[in-house]
C-alpha cells in the first residue's frame, strides 16, 4: 500500500492511499470530526494538490554510506553512520518548484531512499528495528556545497529552506524490494543509479544507532544517504528520484 498526504478541491488536507497507475487516482481516507465527516472518496491525481506524506519533527540524514559516493567526494569510508540533522523548514512537496539560494557556486541532488518512523522510540535493537518503520519514500537530500565545505555542522550546507522534497507516497515496507534500486534523473538524464543493497550501514543498524542517541518521533524520516553521481543543479532543472516500489518524487529547482 502506498500512503499520501494531499488538499483536496474543497482546500482539507486528507490521506489516502495512492492506486491506479502511477498514481492515476487516490482514494481518501475517511476522516470523523467534532464539525465535519468526510468518506471515502476517490479523486484524480491531477484534481488535488500533493503535500509531503509526513510531517517530521526532524530527517536524521546519513552521510557517506554508499563507498562509490565517498569515493567520488574523495572521503574516507566511515566507521560508524555519521549522522547530520535536516529541520521541518527543509521540507517540499512532490511537483513543488524548489527555490535554490541564491549566489552560490554549486547546490547538489542526492537522490535517497527516506524511512519514516511509526511510533516514538528510542533505544531500538537492530532485531527490533521493523518494527518502528511505517515505510519507505522518496527524498532529495539537496546540498549547498558552498557552506558545506566551510562549516563543520553543515546548518548553512544543508538545513536552508526546502532543502528535502519528500514524497509522493508512504510505501509500506511490503511494497519495497531489499535491493530496491534508485535513480535520479536530471532534465530526463540519467544521474544517479544504485541500489539499496548497496548501503554500507543497513536500515536496522541506523536505527539502532540513532535511537541509541535521541527519541524518534512518528513522522520522522531517516535519509539514509546517497549513491555515486551527485551533481549541480542549475535554474529551471527538472529532478526525478525514483526508488523501486515507492514510485517517483519528481520537483523543478529556481534560482531568484
Amino acid at each position: 500500500m502506498r500512503h499520501v498526504r494531499f488538499r483536496d478541491p474543497g482546500g482539507r488536507v486528507r490521506r489516502g492511499e495512492w492506486t491506479g497507475d502511477d498514481g492515476a487516482e487516490i482514494t481518501a481516507h475517511p476522516t470523523h470530526g467534532a464539525r465535519i465527516t468526510l468518506e471515502s472518496e476517490s479523486f484524480a491525481a491531477d484534481e488535488v494538490e500533493l503535500l509531503p506524506p509526513c510531517e517530521p519533527s526532524k530527517i536524521v540524514c546519513i552521510g557517506r554510506n554508499y563507498a562509490d559516493h565517498a569515493e567520488e567526494m574523495g572521503s574516507d569510508i566511515p566507521e560508524r553512520p555519521l549522522l547530520f540533522l535536516k529541520p521541518p523548514n527543509t521540507v517540499a512537496a512532490h511537483n513543488q518548484d524548489v527555490e535554490l539560494l541564491p549566489g552560490k557556486e554549486r547546490i547538489d541532488h542526492e537522490a535517497e531512499l527516506g524511512v519514516v518512523i511509526a511510533e516514538r522510540c528510542r533505544n531500538v535493537s537492530e532485531a527490533e528495528a521493523e518494527e518502528v518503520i511505517a515505510g519507505y519514500t522518496c527524498v532529495n537530500d539537496i546540498s549547498n556545497r558552498d557552506d558545506q565545505r566551510r562549516e563543520q555542522n553543515w546548518v548553512r550546507g544543508k538545513a536552508f529552506d526546502n532543502s528535502a522534497p519528500i514524497g509522493p507516497v508512504i510505501a509500506t515496507p511490503e511494497e519495497v524490494p531489499s535491493d530496491a534500486s534508485i535513480e535520479l534523473r536530471l532534465n530526463g538524464e540519467t544521474k544517479q543509479s544504485s541500489s539499496r543493497d548497496h548501503f554500507i550501514f543497513s536500515i536496522p543498524e541506523l536505527i539502532a544507532e540513532i535511537t541509541a542517541y535521541m527519541t524518534l518521533e512518528p513522522g520522522d524520516v531517516i535519509s539514509t544517504g546517497t549513491p555515486a553521481g551527485v551533481g549541480p543543479l542549475s535554474d529551471g532543472d527538472e529532478v526525478e528520484v525514483e526508488i523501486e516500489g515507492v514510485g517517483t518524487l519528481r520537483h523543478t529547482v529556481s534560482i531568484p
